[in-house]
């Protein structure tokens, strides 16, 4: 099962990969470290226990590597893998680590952190009574997690805001709706993907036949909204990115995955089956559209299949392979890199708007929720494809999910379906 953040894979595909060429610099540097072990279990004013020093060891190695390394001890590997079928116990918020500090990637829709006013940017520098500073996301998010109908606390430093700011939260059981749909004028449709889940595909075939349904059994155009959505399974993105462009080797690659080790290479593509038909087609994005989100937007954009409205992505082009360890944990692991059809890497790049479109219209007061931070600036990720960093970006504002069942008060999307009515009035004129 291949995942923007989960792919289990057997431990021997990545063994190959373990063998330095200098075998005899690797047993010193093992020599070097059975040293230091020694002298911390020796000398060290307390005793350690063994199975500490060694997860904290682990921890702080894959930590060197990039943000996305983890091990994951048996009950955050067992949480890991439900999560992904869209249900468990907590908040509902995607963290990630910045400068050191625990950082709301962003609150997931209609989720007690959601409705409590957790932002995206925000610093989550305690968790009950617990400082945050030198505590790992495994850490962070066991402490969040619990039974339904148990209060957290979290303090919460917040930019522009001088005090820390305090939510008692009561966790429920987060069940994460990958679809929402509605037609939002006659003959246009609107699909809003928040994560891809294990059934999205499936949903989304699902929710294609509802607004075909609501609009006489023809669509005028649809709008697909990615914004916020945090990445998730690439299967399921395929499926649907599948559905606007051909199948098959020719003409439906979605994806292509390039690692050091050959088994994390390999090319991906649309199904051959049922395609939508070639009515116009927006997809909207901004700085939380991330990993499988952005394959879909940068597909349908190197196809034309789509006009990509909206800020610039996220920019989370990579792998992570999770490995089962024979303890019952996990090892994730940066394994291979993203790239677009036309071979545009996603690592930290991100995905360019063909239309740039903020929150906001020009002139208007900017929004207090703004999305402030990418890829580029989580300490140690890894460079794109080139190797080289990319310019010094400019901050693009994140605007709210649309949460009722019209358009007002969400700029971008207003502006998306002004853009899918040009476009099919000019199909129609030809």
């Amino acid at each position: 099962m291949i995942a923007a953040f989960l792919t289990v894979i057997a431990i021997g595909a990545v063994l190959r990969v373990t063998s330095s060429p200098d075998e005899k610099s690797f047993q010193e540097y093992i020599g070097f470290f059975k040293e230091v072990t020694d002298l911390v279990k020796a000398s060290y004013v307390e005793p350690i226990d063994d199975k500490k020093l060694m997860e904290s060891a682990i921890n702080g190695m894959l930590a060197a590597l990039d943000p996305h390394n983890a091990y994951l001890p048996p009950e955050p590997f067992e949480e890991m893998q439900v999560q992904i079928s869209g249900s468990f116990a907590g908040l509902g918020i995607e963290i990630t680590m910045k400068d050191g500090k625990l950082t709301v990637i962003s609150p997931i829709e209609d989720t007690p952190a959601y409705h409590a006013g957790i932002r995206s940017g925000d610093h989550n520098g305690m968790i009950d009574k617990a400082f945050t500073r030198h505590m790992n996301l495994n850490e962070a998010v066991k402490r969040m997690r619990g039974p339904k109908g148990t209060k957290v606390t979290l303090t919460i430093l917040r930019e522009g805001v001088a005090k820390p700011l305090v939510f008692h939260i009561i966790r429920d059981i987060i069940r994460i709706k990958s679809i929402k749909y509605r037609t939002m004028d006659k003959g246009y449709g609107y699909i809003r993907i928040a994560q891809f889940q294990e059934k999205t595909g499936e949903e989304f075939e699902n929710a294609l036949k509802g607004l075909h349904s609501e609009n006489g059994g023809m669509l005028r155009g649809l709008v697909l909204d990615l914004r916020n959505n945090p990445g998730g399974l690439v299967e399921t993105a395929i499926e649907v990115a599948g559905r606007f462009v051909g199948g098959g080797v020719k003409d439906g690659l979605i994806v292509t995955l390039k690692g050091r080790d050959p088994s994390s290479s390999k090319e991906l593509y649309a199904s051959i089956g049922e395609k939508e038909p070639k009515y116009p087609l927006v997809v909207m994005i901004n700085g939380g559209s991330a990993s499988a989100s952005e394959i879909v937007a940068g597909a349908l954009q190197d196809y034309k299949r789509a006009v990509i409205v909206g800020t610039q992505s996220f920019g989370k082009g990579s792998v992570q392979s999770v490995i089962p360890m024979a303890n019952g944990a996990g090892l994730k692991l940066t394994t291979a890199r993203y790239f677009t059809p036309k071979g545009r890497s996603i690592q930290v790049k991100g995905i360019t708007p063909d239309i740039i479109v903020g929150s906001t219209e020009l002139g208007k007061p900017a929004k207090t929720d703004e999305f402030d931070f990418r890829e580029a600036d989580l300490d140690g990720h890894i460079l794109s494809d080139d190797g080289r960093e990319t310019k010094k970006r400019k901050k693009s504002p994140l605007s709210k999910i649309p949460g009722k069942e019209e358009n007002a008060g969400d700029y971008q999307l207003s502006r998306a379906l002004d853009l899918l009515r040009g476009l099919d009035l000019l199909d129609r004129l030809k």
